[in-house]
C-alpha cells in the first residue's frame, strides 16, 4: 500500500524537492522592545529602505504570467506578503502601519470643529493616546485553524485545481494555485485540499467556476483545533440535478474522505452545503452533516467552547488567548459591571471575563454561534452570561434600554471588516451607561474610521448622536496574523 506522499507524488500533487523558496526557522527570542509597558519611541526609522520599498509595491497583480517568478513565490507575495522578513521585521512594519492608521485617524478627528478626540496631552510617536508596543503572536508557522480553498483554472489550465487565486476577476486573470508552501496555513489543511483535488480529477462532474456558465463543485473549507481535529465543509453548486442526483454526488465525496483515498485526512466531520450564491449561512442553505462529529470542540482560556461550522472564531488560537487577555486588561471590568459583547461569535470575550463581570450580554447575527455560545455556558457552568441571536441593530436599542438605569456598562465590540450599522453606534453613543468602549478591530480604516468618528465627534442632534463622546485613551495592536499586513488593533474609548 501506498504511503500519502507516494500517492499524492503520482498525481502531481506535490512539489518537487527543493522547490520552495524557504526553509523553516524558529521563531525568534523577544526583547522588551516588544513587551515593554508603554511605546516609548523604539520603532522609529528601524524598518530597512528596502523593506520599506518592498511593502509600497505590494499590489495584486493586474496579469499573470511565467515571467514573473515561480507560481509560488507570487503567491506568497500576494497572501502573507511579509514572510521574506523575519518575524521580529515583520513587527516593525506593522507597528508602523497601525502607527500612521492612528496619526491619520487623530488628525482627521482633531479637523472636526477642533474636537478633543484624544487625551490631551501628547504622547512618544507624535500620538495624543497611548500606543503600546505590538503584542507578538505566539505561533508564527501554520497558525490558521480555518483556510478556505478556490476551485478554478491552476498555472497548467486544469479546471480542476484546489488552491488560492492570483490575478483579477476584472481582467479575466484567475489562476488558481496551490497553496502548500504557503507559511501562515497548516499541513492538515494544505492535506485535505490537495485530496479534494484528487477527487474533483476524478470526478465527472465539472467544477463551477462561473455560475451562469454552469458546474457543480465549489470552493472547500477546512476547520481544525488544538487537539488536530479536522472538519471539512464543501461546496456544491445544485443547478438543475434532483435529488437523487444530489444524493449520488454526496455519497461519491462520503465515500472518497471514509474509505477512499481521501480516508488519510482522517476527517472528523465532512459538511456539505448546496449553495446558489457566493457565500450562504446555514439558514439560507442549511450545512449536511455527511459524516462525523457535528461541531468542533476548543479549549481556550480554560474553557471548552463548541464551534459549528459557520460560527466565528478567532482563526488564531493561541493568539486569541492573547488578543483576549489585552481586553480583559483594558476594559476594567468588576463586580459592578454589566459587559456588552456586540458581535460576540461564539461568545468567548465575555466568557473570559464572566468571572469578572455581574452579567455578560451577548448578540451576536449569527444564530449557529449563539447556540454554540449557550452550549459553552453551560457546559461551563458559566450561568450569568445571556446570548441574543439576531442583528445588533435592531437588538441593542431594546436591550440598553432595559439595563440602562442604576448599572455601569462596558461595551466590547468586534465587528466584521465592514464595522458597525450606523444604528449600532448610536445607541452605544447615546447609552449614558456606557462609559468604557473597547473597540477590536483588524481593519481599523474604511467602515471603522466612521464608526469611530461617530463616536467621538461633537454631539449631533441630525445624526441623532446626542450622547457624551468617546476619548480615545489607549492603543494595543495585537499580531494575529504573521507573514500578512494585518493587525488586530485594540482601542480604548472612555467618557
Amino acid at each position: 500500500m501506498h504511503s500519502p506522499r507516494c500517492f499524492l507524488s503520482r498525481v502531481g500533487l506535490l512539489p518537487k524537492p527543493g522547490s520552495l523558496p524557504w526553509c523553516a526557522t524558529k521563531p525568534p527570542g523577544w526583547s522588551q522592545l516588544f513587551l515593554g509597558s508603554a511605546c516609548e519611541g523604539n520603532f522609529t526609522n528601524v524598518i530597512p529602505k528596502k523593506c520599506q520599498r518592498r511593502q509600497k509595491s505590494q499590489k495584486k497583480p493586474s496579469h499573470v504570467g511565467p515571467l514573473d517568478g515561480s507560481w509560488q513565490e507570487r503567491l506568497a507575495d500576494v497572501v502573507t506578503p511579509l514572510w521574506r522578513l523575519s518575524y521580529e521585521e515583520q513587527l516593525k512594519v506593522k507597528f508602523e502601519a497601525q502607527k500612521r492608521i492612528l496619526r491619520r485617524l487623530e488628525s482627521y478627528l482633531q479637523k472636526l470643529n477642533g474636537v478633543n478626540v484624544t487625551t490631551s496631552a501628547p504622547k512618544a510617536e507624535g500620538l495624543s493616546c497611548l500606543l503600546h508596543p505590538i503584542i507578538p503572536s505566539p505561533v508564527i508557522n501554520g497558525y490558521r485553524n480555518k483556510s478556505t480553498f478556490s476551485v478554478n483554472r491552476g498555472p497548467d489550465g486544469n479546471p480542476k485545481t484546489v488552491g488560492y487565486y492570483l490575478g483579477t476577476w476584472r481582467d479575466r486573470s484567475i489562476v488558481c494555485v496551490q497553496s502548500n508552501h504557503l507559511k501562515n496555513i497548516p499541513e492538515k489543511h494544505n492535506q485535505v485540499a490537495q485530496y479534494y483535488e484528487v477527487f474533483l480529477r476524478q470526478s465527472p462532474m465539472e467544477p463551477c467556476l462561473l455560475f451562469h456558465e454552469g458546474g457543480y463543485w465549489r470552493e472547500l473549507i477546512v476547520r481544525t483545533n488544538s487537539q488536530g481535529h479536522t472538519m471539512a465543509i464543501i461546496t456544491f453548486h445544485p443547478q438543475d440535478l434532483r435529488q437523487e442526483e444530489l444524493n449520488v454526488q454526496k455519497e461519491a465525496v462520503k465515500k472518497f474522505f471514509t474509505t477512499g483515498p481521501g480516508a488519510v485526512c482522517d476527517l472528523t466531520s465532512l459538511y456539505f452545503q448546496e449553495s446558489t450564491m457566493t457565500r450562504c449561512s446555514h439558514q439560507q442553505s442549511p450545512y449536511q452533516l455527511l459524516f462525523g462529529e457535528p461541531h468542533l470542540f476548543e479549549d481556550l482560556l480554560g474553557l471548552k467552547i463548541r464551534i459549528s461550522p459557520d460560527a466565528f472564531f478567532q482563526i488564531n488560537t493561541a493568539g486569541a488567548e492573547v488578543l483576549y487577555r489585552t481586553v480583559r486588561e483594558l476594559s476594567g471590568v468588576n463586580s459592578n459591571t454589566i459587559l456588552l459583547d456586540i458581535c460576540c461569535g461564539t461568545g468567548v470575550i465575555g466568557f473570559s471575563l464572566a468571572q469578572y463581570a455581574s452579567q455578560v450580554l451577548g448578540i451576536e447575527l449569527v444564530e449557529q454561534a449563539v447556540e454554540d455560545a449557550r452550549w459553552t455556558a453551560a457546559f461551563n457552568g458559566i450561568t450569568n452570561c445571556e446570548f441574543h441571536a439576531g442583528r445588533a441593530e435592531k437588538i441593542l436599542p431594546q436591550l440598553l434600554k432595559s439595563k440602562e438605569d442604576g448599572h455601569f456598562i462596558v461595551a466590547v465590540v468586534n465587528p466584521a471588516r465592514a464595522g458597525l450599522h450606523y444604528q449600532v453606534v448610536q445607541a452605544i453613543r447615546n447609552c449614558r451607561a456606557i462609559r468604557t468602549l473597547i473597540f477590536v478591530s483588524c481593519k481599523p480604516h474604511g467602515e471603522t474610521t466612521r464608526n469611530i468618528i461617530e463616536l467621538c465627534c461633537p454631539p449631533d442632534s441630525a445624526k441623532k448622536l446626542v450622547g457624551e463622546p468617546f476619548v480615545l485613551r489607549k492603543a494595543v495592536p495585537v499580531d494575529l496574523f504573521p507573514h500578512t499586513l494585518h493587525c488586530e488593533l485594540v482601542l480604548l474609548f472612555a467618557r
